[in-house]
């Protein structure tokens, strides 16, 4: 191989590692928790340069949270087997400059809500980085089971950004979104942590499948979709919600609380993990429902 072409073979690899310091896929779900906060409180399409000022400062605000949690955690990360290929326990990229990066991200999402958008959504976008990287991370993740439930908030923050960047001010919807992502957090991280459950135990994090039997995970995963179904339902009148969004509210709650109690019938890390993906599925497709709702007149 050419020097050129070893050298550009380094910037790529290098770039890749950068990239997977921030947890993109992570930022993409937040993201769209985002932008049906801002149809719904536009009641339509609000401008497209708000819009992609508030995606873009959240991406980066988020990216900047993920990879200082990276930092924060390379140690654990370099003993769990799901996590010790990520860059910086690979040694692919030196931790002065995974800071820089942090730095550098939080900065300019600081910049872009500031001046694009407004400062209510700069304080929350960069305040939910600052609670996921000191509440969850520093303070919560090794020394509480309550870590997720606690530290999850972080992540519930998106559509009050969304709002705020709308109408630079909160209302009951927003609030009542933040807490249904809140409470969906807890079990769709806990039927990931169930199958993980080892790697956690060997990282000494006391995740709730770590420190409880099975079963008693089970039923908090039971309980909190519960309360995500019912507060799906309340939103309906909060939200002045229509047809689209009351049948996706249904079918989607039907099929969680169908998951969950297959896993406390069976106690099965297999019917965790079909919980944990169906999870996933549930957000984006409720959340397109808002969207659905706001702009299609039936």
């Amino acid at each position: 191989m050419s020097v050129k072409a070893q050298s550009k073979a380094t910037r790529t690899r290098h770039i890749s590692a950068y990239l997977a310091l921030t947890k993109p896929r992570i930022v993409l779900l937040l993201l769209v928790t985002t932008l049906p906060s801002m149809f719904l409180a536009h009641d339509g399409v609000p401008a497209t340069s708000l819009m992609l000022a508030t995606v873009i400062g959240g991406a980066l605000a988020a990216m900047g949270a993920n990879a200082a949690n990276m930092v924060l955690d390379r140690d654990i990360d370099s003993i769990m087997e799901r996590t010790k290929l990520r860059p910086l326990p690979a040694g692919e990229l030196e931790i002065s400059n995974a800071i820089a990066l942090v730095v550098a991200l939080e900065v300019a999402a600081l910049v872009v809500f500031a001046v694009w958008v407004n400062w209510l959504s700069a304080a929350l976008s960069l305040g939910a980085a600052v609670f996921y990287v000191v509440i969850y991370t520093i303070w919560l993740k090794r020394r509480s089971p309550a870590n997720i439930v606690i530290g999850g908030a972080a992540g519930a923050v998106p559509p009050l950004v969304g709002w705020a960047a709308v109408h630079n001010g909160l209302g009951w919807a927003p609030v009542l979104l933040f807490a249904l992502i809140f409470f969906w957090t807890p079990p769709h991280f806990w039927a990931l942590a169930v199958h993980y459950r080892d790697d956690y135990q060997a990282a000494g994090v006391p995740m709730l499948p770590v420190v409880a039997e099975f079963r008693a995970v089970a039923n908090r995963m039971l309980v909190y979709t519960a309360i995500v179904v019912g507060l799906s339902l309340v939103f309906i009148p909060i939200g002045e919600m229509g047809v689209i969004y009351i049948a996706a509210a249904i079918v989607l709650g039907v099929c969680f609380l169908i998951y969950a109690a297959v896993v406390r019938l069976t106690l099965s890390q297999d019917n965790a993990m079909k919980l944990f993906f169906f999870s996933m599925l549930y957000l984006l497709a409720l959340f397109a429902a808002i969207t659905a709702d706001v702009l299609l007149i039936f």
